[in-house]
């Protein structure tokens, strides 16, 4: 958690933008959010423009418009642990998105099995709730489903479907508390601002069970990095689960209902299930598999300062450099090893940011003439490591193995 002189100024920034932009954000029309430069992503079809023109975002790479969906350059990753608002990956499930958002007329309701139903303006979570901050990723459940093989359906996104940020915003536990859940409350819903097309569409929400909604770490979030959350990325309010996949993460929350049954809407019984099984694995085809609903993240590790096929100097010194998260816990060690057989080898790690957040790795070699193979892996505070192979599953949910990259050193 930051100082009270860090959420400070970030309040003050936050309460200076909504003034003056007129207490609100346009997102404005980008129907041909396009251009002539190309990224390809390392599978078949994986050629994507790169798109500065939606606002709040410069260049980004784009894999749908509307609802937008827009993935983050692999190499911003290496720019640091905290991925930069106008590069943080945006994905939305409905089309309709409001493009103008009035802080002022603003309100959050929270109802259901409370005792004190509540009507909250920014203002209110502003000034009269304590602020917290958070470091935590922001992962999208489908992220790197381009490399799932066989191919799967859906969003066929790279590995950057990904962000950390600094998250201020107040508990939602001190709203719940302050509502004053009823005693037989089971879960807590959460609906936000984008709607469907066509009136038959299942409205976007997703629940969690009480004691998580209670836990003190998930929180609503009116900052990122210390600026007010871009639109794409959910102005005005976004629910943050650290360590559980984005699909919980609503954006535009305006809505908090406490149930006293279990959620049986579309997008908890239908949407976003895993085979029940170690890394919802299955293989295609396999049937009678019992499913559950995503939830917790898992450890992942990636190499940011080189890039697959790059050649390097051989007999020098080399720094090899990276990212790593630990998923629903802390980052326990990243190793290395530089060579398809060859053991593993611990790497230095960076400043820890808390269990939820990226953190960096580093490591020096020297490259032999020829090609090489660098793996690197991950194991969480809970003992988890990134599996030896690919996990497959229909969806293309939770990709996790270890990573390489084979570079030529000359």
């Amino acid at each position: 958690m930051a100082s009270d002189h860090d959420t400070d100024r970030v309040r003050r920034t936050v309460l200076h933008t909504m003034a003056s932009s007129g207490l609100a954000l346009t997102l404005g029309a980008a129907t041909r959010a396009w251009s002539a430069q190309l990224a390809t992503l390392p599978f078949q079809g994986g050629e994507r423009d790169i798109t500065s023109l939606f606002p709040q975002k410069k260049d980004m790479l784009l894999l749908r418009t509307r609802p937008p969906l827009l993935e983050t350059p692999f190499s911003v990753f290496d720019q640091g642990v905290f991925t930069p608002n106008d590069q943080f990956y945006v994905r939305w499930h409905l089309a309709n998105i409001p493009t103008t958002i009035d802080g002022a007329s603003f309100r959050l309701n929270v109802h259901g099995q409370v005792r004190t139903p509540l009507v909250l303006s920014l203002t209110d979570l502003l000034k009269k709730f304590a602020p917290v901050q958070l470091a935590a990723v922001n992962q999208c459940s489908g992220n790197s489903r381009g490399l799932f093989h066989a191919r799967v359906p859906g969003a066929q996104w790279g590995n950057g479907a990904m962000g950390n940020a600094l998250w201020t915003g107040v508990r939602l536990r001190d709203i719940l508390d302050r509502a004053g859940v009823k005693r037989g409350a089971v879960q807590v819903r959460f609906n936000g601002l984008e709607t469907g097309i066509l009136p038959t569409t299942p409205d976007f929400m997703k629940s969690l069970d009480v004691d998580h909604a209670r836990d003190g770490e998930v929180m609503i979030a009116y900052a990122m990095n210390g600026k007010p959350l871009p639109l794409l990325n959910g102005f005005p309010l976004r629910l943050i689960v650290p360590g559980w996949y984005s699909t919980y993460w609503v954006k535009m929350l305006d809505n908090i209902e406490v149930l006293d049954q279990p959620d049986d809407n579309f997008w908890m019984a239908k949407a976003y299930l895993i085979p029940d099984t170690p890394h919802a694995n299955v293989t295609p085809g396999q049937t009678d598999v019992k499913m559950i609903p995503i939830n917790r993240m898992v450890p992942r590790s990636f190499v940011t300062s080189l890039t697959d096929g790059q050649h390097v100097p051989a007999g020098k010194p080399l720094v090899v450099r990276g990212i790593a998260f630990g998923g629903d816990a802390g980052v326990r060690n990243v190793q290395i090893a530089d060579g398809a057989n060859a053991p593993w080898r611990e790497t230095r790690l960076g400043q820890d940011h808390g269990k939820y957040s990226f953190i960096q790795w580093e490591t020096r070699l020297t490259p032999k003439n020829g090609p090489l193979t660098l793996r690197v892996k991950a194991t969480n505070t809970s003992g988890i490591a990134q599996p030896d192979t690919a996990n497959w599953n229909p969806a293309g949910f939770m990709r996790n193995v270890v990573e390489s990259i084979t570079v030529t050193a000359s």
